[in-house]
């Protein structure tokens, strides 16, 4: 009679998961730490002035004097709304034409040229105009952001909606799908991880876009905030602002991320 072989226990038990350390999120607060010691050795090594390089000390008492006394809202709000606003501008023309232009290959190669030569003109170069056409108002701000992002989303949005293969098309169309079928249960799932990158790039060129209306013209708004400072040698409040501007970008970044996994998880 044959023996049978001994089997350790822990050979057929599953072996229970290992903790392990999320490190996306601790990579965030690592890299600013990081940048605050090599800013405060730079000032402390280079010996600079608060209106040259001021210390990140200094700037963080500039902004709590910013915050506590409004100022920094006010402008803060403005430049949101603006980008915000701009941002929606953009996504509705951007969604709309670019599945227009992946539906048809003639216009797509009638108007990619135009589109690319647009870009070659800076939006810095192009805000004097548009607000000398519009007036220094909240009209010309959001236009002059709307611009900036259109192109990423319009791209992305072709390049998702071309890059679904064919015999998927084919299969739905077969089964009778509709055009809102076809838009609703294949483009749309298939297109969005593609169409997101799109979006966080967008959402980050609003809020240069309307700085950059607010350095043209404007009263309120983060950008007229650094112009102002920069008037009054107020070093500090510049980085305020910059340091608000870039919190801005992060969360909008965050939030499209976020978005983008709960939209993508449902759809699949």
């Amino acid at each position: 009679m044959q023996q049978s072989l001994p089997i350790h226990r822990a050979a057929v038990e599953p072996m229970a998961p290992r903790w392990r350390p999320n490190l996306h999120w601790v990579g965030l607060p690592t890299t600013i730490i990081g940048l605050l010691v090599i800013w405060q050795a730079a000032v402390s090594l280079g010996g600079y002035r608060a209106f040259i390089l001021p210390a990140p000390s200094v700037v963080l008492e500039r902004l709590v004097d910013a915050a506590t006394s409004g100022i920094l809202w006010q402008h803060s709000s403005a430049t949101l709304g603006e980008a915000l606003g701009g941002f929606s501008i953009a996504l509705v023309l951007g969604l709309s034409l670019g599945y227009v232009l992946a539906h048809i290959p003639w216009l797509e190669r009638a108007l990619t040229p135009l589109l690319a030569a647009s870009q070659a003109v800076p939006v810095v170069a192009v805000a004097p105009l548009i607000i000398l056409w519009f007036g220094p108002g909240l009209q010309a701000k959001l236009l002059i952001a709307a611009l900036i992002t259109f192109l990423p989303i319009l791209l992305s949005t072709v390049i998702a909606l071309r890059g679904i293969p064919r015999e998927l098309r084919e299969m739905a169309l077969i089964s009778g799908a509709s055009r809102w079928q076809m838009l609703r249960y294949v483009e749309i799932p298939l297109a969005l991880p593609v169409l997101f990158g799109g979006v966080r790039t967008g959402l980050a060129l609003a809020t240069t876009g309307a700085v950059v209306g607010e350095f043209v013209s404007g009263r309120d708004g983060l950008g007229a905030l650094i112009n102002i400072a920069r008037g009054l040698f107020d070093t500090p409040l510049i980085f305020v602002a910059l340091l608000t501007l870039a919190v801005i970008t992060l969360g909008f970044y965050l939030f499209a991320t976020l978005l983008e996994r709960i939209l993508v998880t449902w759809e699949s």
